[in-house]
């Protein structure tokens, strides 16, 4: 039954792989816990290219463009903790050499890694198709996640406190929404995750332009994302580096699948 509950294609690596990630991960969480870098909210934002390059490099596993040595990393769910221990990495080793340029610094570092990935899987073969509707996807989560922002820190004032990181949060569940819509409804690519799949395939829905009845999805994406940034307020401005910790976690868990979305669609459709 557990593994009913777990998205198709989770897997675990060779048996060496996997113990030079856990051991990889293990030393990094030690050493980011021994130096304790400040945490604050441009910190938490700038991982953000890193949250796409996860799910871009899993994007090369799927199409199988990674030589053999490498591929076990970039799997379901290894490829998490693969491209965490190396942001950790990068943020302990920009931590020590120039603290006040963190932000910028992470940000770039995660950037320059995310470009050759992604080229690599558009190198593969471009989907016109495909990169059409991704396009689509973005250029029309970005009025609703926008939408979403203004009426929760509107009905929500202290919100706002989550600043930069909420807004990725929103946004991020708001882009996973849209395309995972826009995926099953115009490019026949299904859900892997069992819950998904049960909102996505419930019947009777009325049927929207471009996304379908994967409307509901959306809807309760947006929900439950604004939700959990309107319950994190208090716990921002109480204890920020926790808060800001926890809900990068949380944007992480939008982001990701979006941006894995957008690049498979672009080249898999």
């Amino acid at each position: 039954m557990v593994g009913g509950l777990l998205p198709a294609g989770t897997t675990l690596p060779p048996l060496p792989h996997l113990l030079v990630v856990l051991l990889a991960t293990a030393g990094v969480v030690a050493a980011l816990r021994r130096r304790r870098p400040r945490v604050t909210g441009r910190r938490v934002l700038a991982l953000a290219p890193w949250m796409a390059l996860g799910s871009a490099a899993h994007v090369l596993y799927v199409v199988d463009a990674l030589p053999p040595l490498l591929s076990p990393f970039a799997g379901s769910p290894t490829v998490y903790l693969t491209v965490g221990s190396l942001a950790g990495a990068a943020w302990l080793a920009v931590d020590a050499a120039s603290p006040d340029r963190v932000p910028a610094t992470l940000a770039a570092a995660g950037g320059l890694l995310l470009l050759p990935v992604v080229a690599v899987a558009v190198g593969t073969g471009l989907s016109p198709v495909g990169a059409r509707w991704s396009a689509a996807a973005l250029a029309l989560t970005v009025p609703i996640a926008g939408g979403a922002w203004l009426g929760l820190t509107r009905f929500r004032p202290a919100a706002a406190v989550t600043g930069g990181v909420g807004a990725l949060a929103v946004f991020g569940h708001a882009l996973d929404g849209v395309s995972t819509a826009v995926g099953t409804t115009q490019l026949g690519f299904g859900e892997r995750t069992p819950v998904s799949r049960i909102l996505l395939e419930l019947g009777g829905l009325p049927s929207v332009p471009v996304l379908g009845e994967g409307w509901l999805f959306l809807l309760v994406k947006l929900v439950v994302a604004t939700a959990v940034v309107w319950l994190f307020a208090a716990y921002v401005r109480e204890t920020p580096a926790e808060g800001y910790l926890l809900l990068g976690f949380v944007a992480a868990m939008g982001l990701g699948p979006a941006a894995h979305n957008l690049l498979l669609f672009s080249v898999a459709a």
